[in-house]
C-alpha cells in the first residue's frame, strides 16, 4: 500500500472508517476488520468519540493492542457525547482528549479532529487549546471535519505561534457528491491542507450492491436508512449513473467500488480515502482499489458519465 502525508504523518492511501465499531460490529468483528486492514497494509484508522456510543474507540484500542505504534490513529471531538459533553471550548477540548486517550488505551492521538464547527466558541480559542495539547505531546497533528472553505480560511487567519494549525479537513466527497470541488478543495490547495473524503462510496451506493428496479438488499446500509434518506440517494438518476460507471469499470477489469476509490485518489489534495468496512473481505476490496491508477482519459470519461453537480447529501 502506497502512502501519502497529513502534516508530519505518513498514512496509507486507504484508511478504515470506524463508525460501525461498537454499533454494527461487536468486538470479534472489529478485531477481524482491524487484522485484515493491517495485513493489507492499511495504517490509518479514523474514529470519533461518539461512534458506537463511545465504544468505537474502546474496541479499536483493544483490537490494535501491541500494534498501536504501527498505525496512525485519528479521532474526533465536538459532537454531543451526552448533555454535558460537546463543543470545542478549551476546557472541554482537554477533557474530550483525555477521555479519548483513556478509551483508546494510548498516550497520544496522531490526528485529533474537530468533528463539526462550534459557532459558540471562537476558533482561536479552540486552536489555542489544541496547541497546548500538541506541546504536551498528547496530540501529534490537528485537523477538522465538515468545515466550509470560509471556515478553513478563518482558522488559518487566526492561528498564531501559540496555537495549533489545521493540517487536514475531512468532508463528504464521492463521484456522486462533488460539493468540495466548488470551494473546499481549491482552499486545500491554497493552504496546503490534506483532504480526507468520507462516504467515498456514497453510503454504499457505489459499492455495486444496488440496481435500478430492485429494493436494497437486506442488511445493507440503505436497507436500514429512514425512507427520506434512502430516497435521496436511490434516485433513478443516481442509479443510472452508477450503472454507467459500473459498465465502464468492468470494461477495464475493475469494479465500480475500485473505480470510486481510485477516482478520489486521483485528486492531488486527497491524502487517504476513509472507507468503512463490515468484513475482512470488504477491507481487502477497499485496499485493492488503491492499486488502480486512473489516467486522464479515464477521468474525462468518468466526468462524462457522472454528474458534476452533487445529487446526494
Amino acid at each position: 500500500m502506497r502512502t501519502r502525508t497529513i502534516g508530519t504523518l505518513e498514512v496509507s492511501e486507504v484508511g478504515v472508517g470506524c463508525n460501525n465499531f461498537g454499533a454494527r460490529l461487536d468486538e470479534d468483528a472489529v478485531r477481524a476488520v482491524v487484522d485484515a486492514a493491517i495485513e493489507a497494509g492499511i495504517t490509518l484508522f479514523d474514529t470519533a468519540d461518539v461512534y458506537g456510543g463511545t465504544q468505537s474507540e474502546v474496541l479499536l484500542g483493544r483490537a490494535l493492542g501491541s500494534r498501536r505504534d504501527q498505525v496512525v490513529v485519528a479521532t474526533k471531538f465536538g459532537l454531543p457525547v451526552d448533555e454535558e459533553r460537546s463543543g470545542a471550548a478549551p476546557d472541554y477540548v482537554r477533557r474530550a482528549l483525555d477521555d479519548s486517550l483513556r478509551r483508546l488505551g494510548t498516550d497520544r492521538i496522531d490526528l485529533y479532529q474537530l468533528h463539526v464547527p462550534d459557532d459558540a466558541t471562537p476558533i482561536a480559542d479552540t486552536l489555542t487549546a489544541l496547541g497546548d495539547l500538541v506541546r504536551a505531546g498528547k496530540v501529534r497533528e490537528v485537523g477538522c471535519s465538515n468545515f466550509t472553505a470560509e471556515q478553513l480560511r478563518e482558522a488559518e487567519e487566526v492561528a498564531g505561534s501559540g496555537t495549533a494549525h489545521f493540517v487536514s479537513v475531512q468532508n463528504q466527497y464521492s463521484i456522486l457528491y462533488r460539493e468540495p470541488e466548488r470551494e473546499v478543495l481549491p482552499e486545500c490547495d491554497r493552504l496546503g491542507l490534506a483532504f480526507l473524503p468520507y462516504y467515498p462510496l456514497a453510503s454504499g451506493l457505489l459499492s455495486g450492491k444496488y440496481r435500478i428496479g430492485s429494493a436494497p438488499p437486506a442488511a445493507t446500509r440503505m436497507a436500514t436508512y429512514p425512507a427520506d434518506r434512502t430516497n435521496t440517494w436511490l434516485t433513478e438518476r443516481n442509479l443510472s449513473t452508477v450503472a454507467a460507471l459500473t459498465e465502464y469499470a468492468e470494461s477495464r477489469g475493475h469494479s465500480v467500488l475500485e473505480l470510486s476509490i481510485a477516482w478520489l485518489l486521483a485528486r492531488p489534495a486527497v491524502a487517504s480515502v476513509i472507507a468503512g468496512a463490515m468484513t475482512p473481505e470488504q477491507v481487502r476490496a477497499n485496499a485493492a482499489a488503491a492499486s488502480w491508477d486512473l489516467v486522464d482519459t479515464d477521468l474525462v470519461a468518468i466526468d462524462n458519465l457522472a454528474p458534476a453537480e452533487p445529487t446526494g447529501r
